[in-house]
């Protein structure tokens, strides 16, 4: 995970050179920056005409191009950055979609109960035709669309009672407009009742209605008395023109930002005395204020701030974020780094997406529930204090210079959506390329693994998790019995009770007695049937010692390689010498017997006093049919019964959890064997 959160932010601060070094070129060629101003008498009267359409200016009645020019100076700055996203918007031939509402519910769950945007709704009445005609009415929705001004058409005869209720009884036009300066308030429907069907006349109905929510100013002691007033808002925002209402940009977004930020319109136009403007630092018209608890920013001053609705909404919502836009780009983030996966990881094309597509599910699921506790933090009125503190802490933040040259781009970026994927896409080959470099470097064989290898590991993985569960955690290959017989497969399908097991933790196999397997020196009969006498005059004592095991410390149990299981799966008795001789009796019993019968060496013989007191005694490991040798490492089972430690480790670490002899399970206790009893004629010691 932090490999990726590196690789994403070595991304951005790819980006954020890359808009460094494009700016340069632009000024290298043309001399011109994007925070440069332009100056209006320059442009054409179709730009001017742009510009207007650009800001939400309506232009109706103005045919000279000294008049236009004129409104666009009073609307604010132009800058080189604004006119070419303009432009760039003009030519954009993209189509724009409108809702085609169904009933009632549809259109009361997207219009009166949307709280804080802007409808525009065409009702066709039953038998009539539309009010707007179709032409008029896509250019219509183009231009109401930038604004962040949703459209729809509502057909009357898909519910004509709706519309009777309503009083739809001709073709008209319906805005919906939030009716309160609060946040999630009332809807308020209006019905447009003029005269002219036209795109311009429409949309000055539309911007006065919006603009009619914004508290307008018209003298200097309104202005003294509203700067000096503290309410709950604590940023507001002033617009200082010569315009009889603020532009469509600024009322579109003083509805979006309902509840956040309070928009203020102050008009100068008749102004006589200006001088508290100049008192509180406003010397420029028209002029955009942000005041805070911190201060006044001038807005339009540095990189990006431009006199567009894009450009204003990204700032305010940097100095004023919701809850939702955190969460977006949290999920934005969170989802970028995810995608890294695709190229850190090594190997088949399939084996990266399948990484992938785990890797999405896994940060997203992450990330929803963490964000869960967070919205409950929220909601405590303890935490208002908290609150505050951090909006102050990002607006502090995001009036540097550096926050508006990373807005800048984020809006160059998101306007160029083919610049930031060929970007991602070649930093991500990149980082496949250094992480393949490495990798090979360090001779893994997984660079170099085609699809075909890879499936074919993955199903030899869920075979192994289906059959034996514990294997599946292991690094080493997994052989399942059924590799040899399919039979075995079925019959395990048809009876699931044989491979539905539960998981079982292998950390019982350290607490496990182990030894070494130690023999004596060559003995004479006698010697021998003196230590076979006294081995029966002492057993009760010997019953009560406590012989010390030796042990050795546990290699980590994905070191262990798998042994044949075709070899140790099964093992009958009668190639067990243990289970035939000495197994299946006591060794209490066997403690009196001749140890001539033993095979492991003619001159030597094991040395049972090192053995634990509940091993039962034998000289062969079923697992490998090998002998005991003198020196081995031998453990032994919770049954009793005894084998070398390394083929008794690799049969349980494959999932084995019971004995190869009697299928006791290795990781239960069970009873010890009762004690033999001495005769009446054995000595007590």
């Amino acid at each position: 995970m932090w490999l990726k959160l590196f690789f994403l932010l070595l991304y951005f601060l790819v980006l954020f050179v890359l808009a460094r070094f494009f700016e340069a070129i632009v000024w290298y060629e043309t001399g011109i920056l994007a925070t440069q101003l332009v100056d209006p008498v320059a442009l054409s009267f179709k730009k001017l005409k742009t510009i207007l359409e650009y800001r939400g200016l309506g232009y109706s009645g103005l045919p000279e191009k000294k008049d236009v020019r004129e409104l666009v100076e009073k609307s604010g700055d132009l800058m080189e950055g604004e006119l070419y996203s303009a432009l760039k918007e003009e030519e954009a031939s993209e189509s724009v979609s409108s809702t085609n509402f169904s009933g009632e519910m549809h259109f009361y769950e997207l219009v009166e109960d949307t709280k804080d945007g802007i409808w525009l709704v065409q009702v066709i009445a039953n038998d009539r035709s539309p009010l707007v005609g179709k032409i008029h009415w896509e250019k219509m929705v183009k231009k109401v669309s930038r604004f962040g001004i949703r459209t729809g058409t509502f057909n009357c005869s898909s519910d004509p009672r709706y519309c009777r209720r309503r009083g739809w009884v001709r073709s008209t036009l319906i805005m919906s407009v939030p009716q309160t300066s609060t946040s999630k308030g009332k809807v308020m429907l209006k019905e447009y009742s003029g005269r002219k069907i036209e795109v311009e006349h429409i949309f000055k109905w539309i911007t006065a209605h919006a603009a009619s929510r914004i508290k307008t100013i018209y003298n200097a002691e309104h202005l003294k008395e509203e700067w000096n007033k503290s309410d709950q808002y604590w940023v507001k925002i002033y617009l200082f023109a010569n315009l009889d209402q603020p532009p469509a940009f600024f009322s579109a977004l003083s509805i979006k930002f309902t509840g956040r930020v309070e928009f203020i319109f102050v008009n100068v136009e008749n102004w006589d005395n200006k001088s508290y403007m100049t008192d509180i630092g406003v010397y420029n018209m028209p002029s955009y204020i942000l005041r805070t608890p911190e201060g006044i920013y001038r807005y339009g001053n540095h990189t990006g701030e431009f006199i567009s609705l894009q450009a204003m909404d990204s700032f305010l919502r940097s100095l004023q974020p919701e809850v939702n836009d955190l969460f977006v780009l949290s999920l934005v983030l969170v989802n970028l780094m995810a995608w890294m996966d695709l190229f850190i990881t090594q190997g088949a094309t399939i084996k990266r997406f399948v990484v992938l597509i785990s890797t999405l599910g896994t940060y997203n699921s992450l990330l929803i529930i963490s964000w869960l506790p967070v919205l409950g933090f929220l909601q405590l009125p303890y935490l208002d204090s908290f609150y505050e503190y951090s909006l102050k802490l990002l607006r502090y933040s995001n009036t540097t210079t550096l926050a508006s040259w990373v807005r800048a781009d984020w809006m160059f970026y998101s306007s160029h959506p083919a610049l930031f994927l060929s970007t991602y896409l070649g930093h991500g080959l990149l980082i496949d390329y250094f992480e393949k470099k490495r990798r090979r470097n360090n001779n893994n064989d997984e660079v170099n693994a085609n699809n075909l290898e890879w499936l074919s590991s993955l199903w030899d993985w869920y075979t192994s998790y289906l059959f034996h569960p514990i294997a599946s955690f292991q690094n080493f290959p997994v052989e399942s019995d059924w590799d040899e017989d399919p039979d075995l497969f079925l019959e395990r399908l048809a009876f699931p009770d044989l491979w539905l097991h539960p998981l079982i933790p292998t950390d019982y196999i350290k607490n496990l007695p182990m030894w070494r397997f130690k023999c004596l020196g060559v003995q004479s009969e006698e010697e021998m049937s003196e230590g076979s006498q006294d081995i029966e005059n002492d057993s009760d004592s010997e019953s009560t010692d406590t012989f010390s095991s030796e042990k050795e410390v546990f290699e980590d149990k994905q070191s262990i390689v798998h042994n044949s299981p075709g070899r140790a799966s099964h093992c009958d008795a009668e190639a067990c010498s243990c289970a035939n001789k000495y197994c299946q009796t006591s060794p209490y019993e066997r403690k009196g017997r001749s140890y001539g019968s033993y095979n492991t060496n003619e001159d030597m013989e094991p040395d049972w006093l090192t053995w634990p007191a509940d091993m039962l005694h034998c000289t062969e490991c079923v697992v490998c049919l090998e002998n005991f040798e003198d020196g081995c490492l031998l453990m032994g089972l919770p049954c009793g019964h005894v084998f070398h430690q390394n083929c008794i480790v690799m049969w349980l670490a494959g999932g084995r959890h019971c004995c190869p002899v009697c299928r006791w399970p290795s990781y239960k206790k069970k009873q010890p064997y009762a004690q033999h009893q001495p005769l009446s004629n054995d000595v007590p010691s």
